[in-house]
């Protein structure tokens, strides 16, 4: 599966960058960096990064809670090669849309940089609340288990309250859009789970 072949390569590249600087270095996000000297591939690369062990096992546990079942339920809606193909799609594409308001908005301070997959991530737990908004959820600020639309819209007040307040070295504003990217994207290609979310909405009301 996809899912498990991204948490492989995550790790292949995250544990040793740990150690080595000079490839963490290489590889991280940094915009002023980017716009400077051309290194786009920065913009895909910083995802494979972690900042520590911690970081890195929280963002592939919550991708392979998640990524399995949206990959599987891409695949059952359309044919495998092309569901993956969707899915492959998802992950690598919130990973660069989900960093381009950071590149605008720091593309002029050479002090900011970035790791970590958790835009990609957050765009997956958003495809799969629409693909299964009947599921509960419960995720590290909200302990207690709520119906996924409403973690949804609490998730995406608490990142944009957090960007804008800033301070805890935490990018946010990635999370943010990685999370509307995921949204987008799975209303392209199965606009159907549209309806699906306001019957969803409309059971808990």
């Amino acid at each position: 599966m996809i899912t498990y072949l991204i948490i492989a390569l995550t790790c292949l590249v995250s544990i040793p960058a740990f150690q080595n600087r000079a490839m963490f270095s290489k590889l991280l996000f940094n915009p002023s960096i980017v716009r400077t000297n051309k290194e786009w591939y920065r913009f895909i690369t910083h995802a494979l990064l972690h900042a520590d062990f911690i970081h890195l096992a929280m963002n592939m546990y919550v991708l392979y809670m998640f990524g399995g079942m949206v990959e599987e339920r891409f695949i059952s809606s359309f044919e495998p090669v092309r569901g993956e193909t969707y899915f492959f799609l998802l992950y690598f594409t919130s990973v660069i849309a989900s960093t381009i308001p950071s590149y605008e908005k720091h593309k002029n301070d050479y002090h900011y940089n970035a790791v970590g997959a958790s835009g990609a991530v957050s765009a997956i737990v958003f495809s799969a609340i629409l693909l299964n908004p009947w599921m509960d959820l419960a995720l590290l600020f909200i302990p207690v288990p709520i119906p996924a639309p409403v973690f949804g819209i609490l998730y995406l007040v608490y990142c944009w309250y957090m960007a804008k307040r800033g301070g805890d070295n935490i990018a946010h504003d990635v999370h943010y859009w990685g999370s509307l990217f995921g949204v987008v994207f799975t209303l392209a290609i199965l606009p159907q789970t549209f309806f699906n979310l306001i019957e969803a909405i409309k059971d808990i009301f």
